[in-house]
């Protein structure tokens, strides 16, 4: 969840050289930085090396112009084959189109968020600042914050966390909502009405 999501950024960071994962490096995980992907056992038959699962991992380092797999086995599955195969046609297919259109292949530059956890510290901390009530500080940041991590949460397939992440939304959009409408309601209260001539108020 939020450790799994900590980890890949400080990978992305180069605070490590080397992550080693079970299942980890599937679709969805978009990690320009990475250039070397190595899948041990993959001639081992089943659904976690599938030429379809084989092609998702492979794809993980598609995003650095220095990308290499390897994929360590006893023998060559058909798995194994079709990944292969599938994956020199995406390359043969996209070096001719770079060859005619003269575009130089570079490596995605992506930013790279900064983890929830420090979000949230960093608005505590702001909202202490200025003496606010959660209320009275502007959630606005926050809430577009939490959508982020929301979506790379999705994309991750950490579906349980994403669901956290939009009920926490749904809270914080609710309750600015709610402060808005006492407070309003608290202005009209408070707000002097015109009378007239019997003293009657005018609504």
């Amino acid at each position: 969840t939020l450790d799994r999501v900590d980890i890949l950024r400080q990978l992305r960071e180069g605070r490590f050289d080397v992550l080693v994962g079970v299942n980890l490096l599937r679709e969805g995980l978009d990690l320009p930085e990475v250039s070397l992907v190595c899948i041990l056992d993959a001639d081992r038959e089943g659904f976690l090396r599938s030429a379809t699962s084989l092609i998702q991992t492979i794809g993980r380092c598609a995003r650095n112009v220095n990308a290499l797999v390897l994929l360590y086995g006893d023998k060559i599955t058909d798995a194994m084959q079709k990944a292969i195969d599938e994956t020199t046609r995406r390359r043969e297919l996209q070096l001719a189109y770079n060859i005619e259109h003269n575009i130089t292949p570079r490596t995605i530059k992506k930013a790279i968020r900064t983890a929830l956890a420090d979000q949230l510290r960093a608005t505590r901390t702001a909202r202490q600042a200025i003496h606010a009530t959660e209320h009275e500080y502007d959630t606005t940041e926050l809430v577009a914050q939490l959508e982020k991590e929301m979506l790379q949460a999705a994309e991750s397939l950490e579906f349980e966390q994403a669901a956290r992440l939009r009920d926490r939304i749904q809270t914080l959009t609710g309750d600015d909502d709610q402060a808005a409408a006492e407070a309003e309601e608290d202005a009209l209260n408070r707000s002097p009405r015109k009378t007239g001539r019997k003293g009657r108020q005018i609504r």
